[in-house]
């Protein structure tokens, strides 16, 4: 498909700000769905858990999710702390009501999550051992990425973990017809699809590390058609 060779520049409906409401409520209950059929904990653990080897494996561990939606990955990470005796809490960041209003609900008896609205380049004063952005980069342009990381590092201590979706035919058809039988939803049907035609390959992983120019970035392929990219300043 010649229309991903590169990374589309179109804007999702997500990315409209001055919309919401129920609907887009309706699309963080549905993208629950799709984040488990695609497995999409399954990057931002792994490099969480990269990070945490590579500090020695604490047993108290702070993690921020930014751009968290619903945060329902996260519920892996808690698993993951269990079966370690990690001490984790975990706090989760999201610029609209509607995203934050569904954690709460989700995590309403789960007294190891935090959930605050705010921006990310508006957050001062507060840090946590890993930051973590699950789906979140595909949102910036080229050009938008390194300051994304930058602001990202800026509230972690030990590192940044990025999961995203690999540009590719393979997961574009699996999600376009996921999303026409799984949802009715206008942000999904639409999202869906376009999130991976903003999605990324290893150049791009490889161009971002360059324009970074220190720290040390790692990236993996996982399953389903995603990478995890941990940084460390």
């Amino acid at each position: 498909m010649s229309g991903l060779r590169n990374r589309s520049a179109r804007p999702e409906l997500m990315d409209d700000f001055n919309q919401g409401g129920e609907e887009l409520r309706e699309a963080h209950r549905h993208l629950r769905r799709l984040n488990r059929l695609f497995g999409a904990s399954g990057p931002a653990l792994y490099g969480v858990d990269k990070l945490w080897k590579e500090a020695g494996k604490p047993s108290v561990w702070t993690v921020m999710d930014v751009g968290a939606g619903s945060g329902d990955i996260n519920r892996a990470l808690l698993r993951w702390a269990e079966r370690r005796g990690i001490e984790l809490s975990i706090r989760l960041v999201d610029r609209t009501e509607e995203a934050c209003a569904e954690a709460r609900r989700l995590y309403r008896d789960e007294p190891r999550i935090e959930v605050l609205r705010a921006d990310l380049f508006a957050l001062r004063g507060i840090r946590a051992d890993v930051v973590t952005a699950s789906q979140v980069a595909h949102h910036y342009s080229d050009e938008e990425l390194t300051g994304l990381v930058r602001a990202l590092l800026r509230i972690s201590r030990c590192g940044v973990v990025i999961s995203d979706i690999h540009r590719s035919v393979v997961p574009w058809l699996a999600v376009f017809a996921a999303t026409r039988l799984l949802s009715r939803n206008r942000y999904i049907r639409n999202d869906g699809p376009l999130s991976v035609a903003k999605g990324f390959r290893s150049s791009d992983w490889t161009r971002l590390s360059r324009s970074l120019g220190t720290g040390t970035l790692r990236y993996s392929w996982r399953p389903l058609y995603r990478y995890s990219v941990w940084i460390r300043e």
